[in-house]
Protein backbone atom coordinates (compact mmCIF):
# COMPACT_ATOMS: atom_id res chain seq x y z
CA UNK A 1 0.00 0.00 0.00
CA UNK A 2 2.79 2.78 1.09
CA UNK A 3 4.76 1.31 -1.88
CA UNK A 4 1.67 2.26 -4.00
CA UNK A 5 1.49 5.33 -2.56
CA UNK A 6 4.88 6.58 -3.38
CA UNK A 7 5.00 5.71 -6.33
CA UNK A 8 1.65 8.27 -6.68
CA UNK A 9 3.59 10.89 -4.99
CA UNK A 10 6.43 10.42 -7.45
CA UNK A 11 4.49 10.62 -10.68
CA UNK A 12 2.51 13.47 -8.98
CA UNK A 13 5.74 14.99 -8.48
CA UNK A 14 6.88 14.34 -12.48
CA UNK A 15 3.34 16.01 -13.36
CA UNK A 16 3.89 19.23 -11.08
CA UNK A 17 7.10 19.55 -12.85
CA UNK A 18 6.68 19.23 -16.28
CA UNK A 19 3.49 21.41 -15.85
CA UNK A 20 5.44 24.15 -13.86
CA UNK A 21 8.50 24.71 -15.86
CA UNK A 22 9.21 27.56 -14.13
CA UNK A 23 9.47 26.71 -10.57
CA UNK A 24 12.75 25.36 -9.13
CA UNK A 25 13.18 21.68 -8.78
CA UNK A 26 12.94 22.29 -5.22
CA UNK A 27 9.72 24.52 -5.22
CA UNK A 28 7.95 22.46 -7.91
CA UNK A 29 8.70 18.81 -5.48
CA UNK A 30 7.22 20.60 -2.38
CA UNK A 31 4.42 21.84 -4.55
CA UNK A 32 3.64 18.80 -5.03
CA UNK A 33 4.17 17.65 -1.55
CA UNK A 34 1.84 19.76 -0.47
CA UNK A 35 -0.78 19.15 -3.26
CA UNK A 36 -0.04 15.50 -3.21
CA UNK A 37 -0.77 15.64 0.97
CA UNK A 38 -3.99 17.52 0.68
CA UNK A 39 -6.25 15.34 -1.49
CA UNK A 40 -4.74 12.28 0.19
CA UNK A 41 -5.24 13.41 3.51
CA UNK A 42 -8.25 15.48 2.46
CA UNK A 43 -7.33 18.53 4.98
CA UNK A 44 -5.40 21.39 3.81
CA UNK A 45 -4.17 21.46 7.41
CA UNK A 46 0.06 21.80 8.07
CA UNK A 47 0.27 19.56 10.60
CA UNK A 48 -2.47 16.33 9.23
CA UNK A 49 -0.28 16.67 5.57
CA UNK A 50 3.04 16.91 7.94
CA UNK A 51 1.91 13.61 9.64
CA UNK A 52 0.99 11.30 5.85
CA UNK A 53 3.97 12.68 4.15
CA UNK A 54 6.22 12.49 7.06
CA UNK A 55 4.98 8.28 7.42
CA UNK A 56 5.43 8.07 3.70
CA UNK A 57 8.20 9.15 3.08
CA UNK A 58 10.15 7.63 6.28
CA UNK A 59 11.11 11.13 7.34
CA UNK A 60 10.75 12.70 10.72
CA UNK A 61 7.70 15.13 11.10
CA UNK A 62 9.46 17.66 11.97
CA UNK A 63 11.71 17.71 8.87
CA UNK A 64 8.37 17.49 6.23
CA UNK A 65 6.60 20.22 8.45
CA UNK A 66 9.45 22.59 8.57
CA UNK A 67 9.70 21.90 4.33
CA UNK A 68 6.08 22.52 3.97
CA UNK A 69 6.38 25.58 6.07
CA UNK A 70 9.46 27.13 4.15
CA UNK A 71 7.58 26.83 0.78
CA UNK A 72 4.65 29.31 2.36
CA UNK A 73 7.22 32.00 3.54
CA UNK A 74 8.55 34.86 1.48
CA UNK A 75 12.40 34.87 0.92
CA UNK A 76 13.45 37.41 3.78
CA UNK A 77 11.37 35.03 6.50
CA UNK A 78 13.04 31.59 5.19
CA UNK A 79 15.80 29.71 6.93
CA UNK A 80 17.40 27.94 4.02
CA UNK A 81 19.99 29.18 2.27
CA UNK A 82 20.67 27.47 -0.57
CA UNK A 83 17.83 26.74 -3.74
CA UNK A 84 14.84 27.42 -1.08
CA UNK A 85 15.67 30.85 -0.72
CA UNK A 86 13.86 32.59 -3.34
CA UNK A 87 9.91 33.13 -2.43
CA UNK A 88 7.28 31.19 -4.72
CA UNK A 89 5.79 34.03 -7.07
CA UNK A 90 2.41 32.96 -7.27
CA UNK A 91 1.43 34.78 -10.38
CA UNK A 92 4.19 33.56 -12.15
CA UNK A 93 1.88 30.28 -11.86
CA UNK A 94 -1.44 31.83 -12.91
CA UNK A 95 -0.89 31.23 -16.71
CA UNK A 96 1.11 27.57 -16.68
CA UNK A 97 -2.35 26.37 -14.46
CA UNK A 98 -4.79 27.64 -16.77
CA UNK A 99 -2.47 26.07 -19.87
CA UNK A 100 -2.32 22.76 -17.68
CA UNK A 101 -6.27 22.99 -17.82
CA UNK A 102 -6.59 23.56 -21.54
CA UNK A 103 -4.54 20.76 -22.23
CA UNK A 104 -6.83 18.50 -20.59
CA UNK A 105 -9.73 19.88 -22.48
CA UNK A 106 -11.11 17.71 -25.42
CA UNK A 107 -9.85 19.24 -28.86
CA UNK A 108 -12.87 19.74 -30.23
CA UNK A 109 -14.44 21.83 -27.29
CA UNK A 110 -13.04 25.34 -27.79
CA UNK A 111 -15.45 26.82 -25.27
CA UNK A 112 -14.51 28.09 -22.16
CA UNK A 113 -16.75 29.00 -18.95
CA UNK A 114 -15.11 31.64 -15.95
CA UNK A 115 -15.94 33.02 -12.98
CA UNK A 116 -14.95 35.95 -11.44
CA UNK A 117 -15.85 36.24 -7.42
CA UNK A 118 -14.72 37.47 -4.30
CA UNK A 119 -15.25 35.15 -0.91
CA UNK A 120 -14.84 36.19 2.51
CA UNK A 121 -12.68 34.25 5.25
CA UNK A 122 -14.33 35.08 8.80
CA UNK A 123 -12.48 38.42 8.94
CA UNK A 124 -9.29 37.60 8.39
CA UNK A 125 -9.36 37.26 3.83
CA UNK A 126 -10.91 38.14 0.97
CA UNK A 127 -10.31 36.56 -1.40
CA UNK A 128 -10.54 37.98 -5.18
CA UNK A 129 -10.47 34.73 -7.82
CA UNK A 130 -11.25 33.15 -11.10
CA UNK A 131 -11.70 29.86 -11.57
CA UNK A 132 -12.94 27.73 -14.44
CA UNK A 133 -15.77 25.69 -14.48
CA UNK A 134 -16.64 22.71 -15.71
CA UNK A 135 -19.03 20.07 -15.00
CA UNK A 136 -20.32 20.87 -12.02
CA UNK A 137 -16.79 21.58 -11.02
CA UNK A 138 -14.74 24.97 -9.85
CA UNK A 139 -11.13 25.27 -9.97
CA UNK A 140 -9.41 28.49 -9.36
CA UNK A 141 -6.54 29.53 -12.03
CA UNK A 142 -5.74 33.28 -10.50
CA UNK A 143 -6.17 34.85 -7.39
CA UNK A 144 -5.28 37.21 -4.95
CA UNK A 145 -5.86 37.34 -0.75
CA UNK A 146 -6.51 40.91 1.19
CA UNK A 147 -6.74 41.34 4.68
CA UNK A 148 -10.74 41.49 4.74
CA UNK A 149 -10.63 44.66 7.06
CA UNK A 150 -7.92 46.78 5.15
CA UNK A 151 -9.88 49.24 2.95
CA UNK A 152 -8.92 49.86 -0.79
CA UNK A 153 -9.76 49.38 -4.13
CA UNK A 154 -10.27 46.25 -5.59
CA UNK A 155 -10.38 47.60 -8.66
CA UNK A 156 -6.33 46.92 -9.52
CA UNK A 157 -6.08 43.68 -8.13
CA UNK A 158 -8.98 42.64 -11.07
CA UNK A 159 -7.06 44.01 -13.84
CA UNK A 160 -3.86 42.44 -12.89
CA UNK A 161 -5.36 38.89 -12.64
CA UNK A 162 -7.14 39.22 -15.49
CA UNK A 163 -3.79 40.03 -17.13
CA UNK A 164 -2.11 37.17 -15.89
CA UNK A 165 -4.24 35.17 -17.97
CA UNK A 166 -5.10 36.92 -21.10
CA UNK A 167 -2.96 35.53 -23.61
CA UNK A 168 -3.00 32.07 -22.55
CA UNK A 169 -6.27 30.97 -24.10
CA UNK A 170 -6.33 30.45 -28.06
CA UNK A 171 -7.84 33.62 -29.98
CA UNK A 172 -10.28 31.04 -31.83
CA UNK A 173 -11.39 30.14 -28.26
CA UNK A 174 -15.61 31.21 -26.92
CA UNK A 175 -15.22 32.48 -23.94
CA UNK A 176 -17.44 34.08 -21.26
CA UNK A 177 -16.83 35.51 -18.35
CA UNK A 178 -19.16 35.32 -15.34
CA UNK A 179 -20.24 37.75 -12.33
CA UNK A 180 -22.24 37.81 -9.70
CA UNK A 181 -23.89 41.48 -9.11
CA UNK A 182 -21.77 42.75 -6.26
CA UNK A 183 -18.81 42.53 -8.81
CA UNK A 184 -20.81 44.68 -11.52
CA UNK A 185 -18.12 47.53 -12.92
CA UNK A 186 -18.04 48.95 -16.65
CA UNK A 187 -14.69 49.25 -16.59
CA UNK A 188 -14.01 45.48 -15.75
CA UNK A 189 -17.03 44.94 -18.81
CA UNK A 190 -14.32 46.60 -21.19
CA UNK A 191 -11.43 44.88 -19.80
CA UNK A 192 -13.24 41.53 -20.85
CA UNK A 193 -14.07 42.66 -23.62
CA UNK A 194 -10.69 43.79 -24.43
CA UNK A 195 -9.06 40.56 -24.20
CA UNK A 196 -11.77 39.01 -26.76
CA UNK A 197 -13.71 37.48 -23.83
CA UNK A 198 -17.33 38.09 -23.57
CA UNK A 199 -18.67 39.65 -20.58
CA UNK A 200 -21.41 37.70 -18.41
CA UNK A 201 -22.63 39.81 -15.66
CA UNK A 202 -25.56 40.10 -13.27
CA UNK A 203 -26.60 43.34 -12.92
CA UNK A 204 -29.16 44.85 -9.80
CA UNK A 205 -32.32 45.77 -10.22
CA UNK A 206 -31.94 49.88 -9.96
CA UNK A 207 -31.08 51.51 -12.66
CA UNK A 208 -32.63 52.98 -16.00
CA UNK A 209 -32.35 51.14 -19.73
CA UNK A 210 -33.20 52.24 -23.43
CA UNK A 211 -34.19 49.70 -25.95
CA UNK A 212 -32.27 50.68 -29.35
CA UNK A 213 -33.90 52.40 -31.73
CA UNK A 214 -36.41 53.83 -29.01
CA UNK A 215 -35.96 57.41 -26.82
CA UNK A 216 -37.87 56.21 -23.68
CA UNK A 217 -35.83 55.17 -20.85
CA UNK A 218 -37.30 52.20 -18.40
CA UNK A 219 -36.70 50.95 -15.37
CA UNK A 220 -34.51 47.69 -15.27
CA UNK A 221 -37.21 46.69 -12.39
CA UNK A 222 -40.08 46.55 -14.58
CA UNK A 223 -38.38 43.60 -17.00
CA UNK A 224 -39.70 39.59 -16.28
CA UNK A 225 -42.08 40.81 -13.02
CA UNK A 226 -43.74 37.44 -13.24
CA UNK A 227 -42.19 33.70 -13.19
CA UNK A 228 -41.19 32.50 -16.38
CA UNK A 229 -40.83 35.37 -18.69
CA UNK A 230 -38.43 36.04 -20.51
CA UNK A 231 -36.60 39.03 -22.29
CA UNK A 232 -33.11 39.83 -24.87
CA UNK A 233 -32.57 43.03 -26.69
CA UNK A 234 -29.78 45.32 -27.68
CA UNK A 235 -30.24 48.38 -25.25
CA UNK A 236 -27.77 51.29 -24.00
CA UNK A 237 -27.79 50.48 -20.37
CA UNK A 238 -27.67 53.14 -17.63
CA UNK A 239 -28.06 56.79 -17.23
CA UNK A 240 -24.86 57.27 -16.00
CA UNK A 241 -21.38 55.33 -17.26
CA UNK A 242 -23.20 53.66 -20.02
CA UNK A 243 -22.77 50.74 -21.40
CA UNK A 244 -24.25 49.73 -25.46
CA UNK A 245 -24.41 45.92 -24.67
CA UNK A 246 -27.36 42.82 -24.91
CA UNK A 247 -29.81 42.87 -22.28
CA UNK A 248 -30.76 39.54 -20.77
CA UNK A 249 -33.20 38.99 -18.15
CA UNK A 250 -35.13 35.88 -17.13
CA UNK A 251 -37.56 34.62 -14.14
CA UNK A 252 -37.61 31.27 -13.24
CA UNK A 253 -39.65 29.04 -10.94
CA UNK A 254 -37.74 28.88 -7.46
CA UNK A 255 -35.51 31.78 -7.73
CA UNK A 256 -36.86 35.11 -5.32
CA UNK A 257 -35.17 37.87 -8.75
CA UNK A 258 -35.18 37.35 -11.63
CA UNK A 259 -31.55 36.93 -13.41
CA UNK A 260 -31.04 39.78 -15.05
CA UNK A 261 -27.61 39.77 -17.38
CA UNK A 262 -25.28 42.22 -19.98
CA UNK A 263 -23.44 40.74 -22.42
CA UNK A 264 -20.91 42.17 -25.48
CA UNK A 265 -22.92 38.75 -27.40
CA UNK A 266 -26.08 39.07 -30.12
CA UNK A 267 -29.21 38.58 -28.53
CA UNK A 268 -29.62 36.05 -30.63
CA UNK A 269 -26.62 34.06 -29.67
CA UNK A 270 -26.31 34.96 -25.85
CA UNK A 271 -28.58 32.36 -23.39
CA UNK A 272 -29.70 33.80 -19.92
CA UNK A 273 -29.48 30.17 -18.57
CA UNK A 274 -25.91 30.09 -19.38
CA UNK A 275 -25.48 32.06 -16.32
CA UNK A 276 -25.95 28.56 -14.00
CA UNK A 277 -22.60 27.72 -14.97
CA UNK A 278 -21.37 30.27 -12.29
CA UNK A 279 -23.17 28.06 -9.71
CA UNK A 280 -20.56 25.92 -10.13
CA UNK A 281 -18.20 27.51 -8.50
CA UNK A 282 -19.97 26.41 -4.90
CA UNK A 283 -18.23 22.91 -5.30
CA UNK A 284 -14.90 24.76 -4.73
CA UNK A 285 -16.01 26.77 -2.23
CA UNK A 286 -17.17 23.49 -0.77
CA UNK A 287 -13.97 21.43 -1.48
CA UNK A 288 -11.98 24.06 -0.30
CA UNK A 289 -13.67 24.43 3.54
CA UNK A 290 -15.98 22.22 5.29
CA UNK A 291 -16.85 19.86 2.82
CA UNK A 292 -13.29 19.27 1.93
CA UNK A 293 -9.69 20.43 2.76
CA UNK A 294 -11.24 22.50 5.49
CA UNK A 295 -9.21 25.95 4.11
CA UNK A 296 -11.76 27.68 6.98
CA UNK A 297 -9.66 26.63 9.79
CA UNK A 298 -6.41 27.52 8.42
CA UNK A 299 -3.74 29.61 10.87
CA UNK A 300 -2.38 31.53 8.36
CA UNK A 301 -2.63 35.14 8.65
CA UNK A 302 -0.67 36.67 6.21
CA UNK A 303 -2.13 37.08 2.69
CA UNK A 304 1.05 36.14 0.92
CA UNK A 305 1.71 33.12 2.56
CA UNK A 306 -2.15 32.01 1.64
CA UNK A 307 -2.24 32.45 -2.22
CA UNK A 308 1.08 30.00 -1.88
CA UNK A 309 -1.06 27.63 -0.45
CA UNK A 310 -4.48 28.76 -2.08
CA UNK A 311 -1.56 27.50 -5.43
CA UNK A 312 -1.60 23.61 -3.74
CA UNK A 313 -5.79 24.22 -2.99
CA UNK A 314 -5.56 24.72 -6.70
CA UNK A 315 -3.67 22.14 -8.06
CA UNK A 316 -5.18 19.62 -5.35
CA UNK A 317 -8.78 20.73 -6.76
CA UNK A 318 -7.27 20.05 -10.46
CA UNK A 319 -5.47 16.57 -10.17
CA UNK A 320 -8.01 15.13 -7.55
CA UNK A 321 -10.99 15.46 -9.63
Amino acid sequence: MQLGKNEELRQWTRTVIEKMPHLSKSQAVVLAMWSFGIVMTQSSGLTTVSVFLAELLGKKENTVRQQLREWLRDAEDKTKTKDGRASLEVTSCFSPLLSWILCLWPESEKRLALAADASTLSDRFTVLAISVVYRGCGIPIAWKIVEATKPGSWKPHWQELFRHISQTVPADWFVIVTTDRGLYADWLYQQIKSIGWHPFMRINLQGLFQIQGENSWRPINSLVPEVGQSFQALVTCFKTNSIECTLLARHDQGYADPWLIITDLPPEVADACWYSMRSWIECLFKDGKRGGFAWHRTKITDPQRAERHWLAIAISLLCGK
